[in-house]
């Protein structure tokens, strides 16, 4: 069956581990007839919600016109949301977060968003998975509130500089992962 999956990438910096991994899984997804959305987060202007409440009141899921509203867009057609990111200081990219946050809109106002499954992978310079910890609570945590099914998360530990998941086996299981789901 074919799906329509969204793909946020938080990574500012094109070409990085996040986004070598998010364009493996594409292609694996892609090769079996899913249709692919992609946001990227990181080189999007999307600002911080400001807790106004004034949500969809404006016709827009935000009353804060910005990028937002080509992620509000894609999440209103997805089936499943893949997040693929990298860690910044033990949690999202303030970029991907401000999306992330936005994403309220749907949840206060009541309005149901197509997605009905997640999961996200996640990359960091340090060594000790354990440092993706709080990034990986804050994404259980939103799976749970927003009631998709989560498929779980990869961490990819010990890769800083771009190009460094390339030794790792982390993007063939990527395309496979995309392959499969």
């Amino acid at each position: 069956m074919s799906k329509t999956i969204l793909v946020l990438t938080g990574s500012p910096r094109q070409g990085g581990n996040s986004d070598i991994m998010a364009e493996a899984f594409i292609q694996g997804a892609q090769s079996r007839g899913h249709r692919i959305l992609r946001f990227d987060a990181g080189r999007k202007n999307v600002t911080g919600c400001v807790a106004c409440k004034t949500c969809f009141s404006t016709g827009h899921p935000c009353s804060w016109q910005d990028d937002f509203e080509e992620f509000a867009s894609c999440l209103q057609q997805a089936d499943t949301l893949a997040v693929f990111t990298p860690l910044y200081w033990f949690s999202f990219p303030a970029q991907v977060k401000a999306a992330i946050d936005k994403m309220y809109s749907f949840f206060c106002s009541g309005t149901e968003l197509p997605v009905k499954e997640s999961f996200m992978v996640i990359c960091c310079e340090l060594p000790d998975p354990s440092a993706c910890d709080g990034a990986v609570t804050t994404y259980r945590k939103i799976a749970d509130i927003m009631k998709w099914e989560d498929r779980g998360h990869i961490v990819v530990p010990g890769v800083g500089e771009p190009g460094d998941v390339l030794r790792t086996p982390a993007v063939d299981g990527m395309r496979r992962i995309g392959e499969a789901i």
